[in-house]
């Protein structure tokens, strides 16, 4: 039976947890520097809690790591040298060099780094590209992706040196996914607005096949608010979600967050098994099948790739090259 060790109890780690109990997978051991909330998961899923990160990759198969971003790149370090599979939330890294050296440690030692990047698992995304992959739309020509929230309370995420701010921990899913749907990347041109608390961006994409990609995202909402979109045109139809809105006007305002509001913002799905799951149950296959992976490791440093240029070109105002950011 495959053992997995979560390392990070909050609310990703919750997440992940849940979705390994729907896998023949063992979730083993948890560690967390959040003592109650690693103990609260070990008593709900009947595992160990450990306190040292050593020990708890020296016991299990895998390591999931849902910890903040500034900390992957020195776990995936430790699994990787212990020949450890690896199963990391998204951005993959702070930045480029730790993501390289991350990829590398992972091929030396012929193990899996796969990067949790859920929105290909959201099934109207997954759809979509199933739509446009058998050419039923013809050659992808405009992407538009939207993604804004209201900002989270963790006070992590919005410590730039830690998070990447906005536009690496929240926009990276769109940039992700217009790579999938319309290819490579070659250049960025973004604008930024906000203080780390109430940002909002928007980025082109140029794609090297010719595509350009329009991606929107935020923590500038009131919360509990979080609105995602997609439109994929080609030269022969439209892909669009949410289809045909018939609301006329919505107007929402901020106000005190309410005890109840989440502290962290994940769009929300009305299936029985949520994507979250059906991520994780991917990648049990993965694991033990030996099938491909839906998002590979050097997908994650593709995504991170894009994302670097277009945090690069908000602060400087000119387009940037993928090929200019290391």
């Amino acid at each position: 039976m495959l053992k997995v060790g979560l390392v990070g109890s909050g609310f990703m780690g919750a997440i992940h947890a849940a979705g390994w109990t729907r896998t023949p997978a063992e979730l083993s051991v948890v560690m967390s520097k959040d003592d109650l909330t690693a103990q609260q998961l070990g008593e709900k899923y009947g595992c160990e809690v450990y306190e040292a990160l050593d020990e708890l990759i020296e016991a299990v198969d895998v390591v999931d790591i849902c910890t903040p971003t500034h900390r992957h790149y020195e776990m995936v370090l430790k699994a990787a040298a212990a020949g450890k599979h690896i199963v990391c939330e998204k951005p993959m890294a702070r930045n480029l060099q730790q993501a390289r050296e991350m990829v590398a440690a992972c091929e030396k030692a012929g193990v899996q780094l796969l990067i949790a990047h859920v929105v290909r698992f959201f099934p109207q995304y997954a759809r979509a590209k199933e739509v446009v992959d058998r050419g039923d739309i013809g050659r992808v020509a405009v992407v538009r992706l939207t993604r804004c929230s209201f900002g989270t309370t963790r006070e992590w995420f919005h410590d730039y040196e830690k998070s990447g701010g906005m536009m690496l921990d929240l926009m990276i899913h769109d940039f992700d996914y217009a790579r999938w749907v319309a290819g490579d990347v070659d250049s960025v041109f973004a604008k930024h607005v906000g203080d780390q608390k109430d940002d909002y961006s928007l980025a082109i994409l140029r794609h090297k096949n010719g595509a350009i990609s329009h991606i929107e995202g935020g923590w500038a909402y009131p919360a509990p608010m979080f609105r995602t979109a997609l439109e994929i045109a080609g030269d022969r139809g439209l892909i669009e979600h949410p289809a045909d809105g018939s609301q006329p006007l919505g107007v929402f305002l901020k106000t005190q967050p309410s005890s109840d509001a989440p502290d962290i913002a994940v769009p929300s799905s009305p299936l029985a098994e949520d994507p979250y799951t059906t991520e994780i149950r991917h990648f049990y296959e993965v694991l033990t099948r030996g099938i491909a992976p839906r998002v590979t490791a050097q997908d994650g440093f593709a995504a991170l790739q894009i994302a670097t240029a277009a945090i690069e070109s908000a602060r400087t105002g000119r387009r940037v090259n993928l090929e200019e950011v290391q």
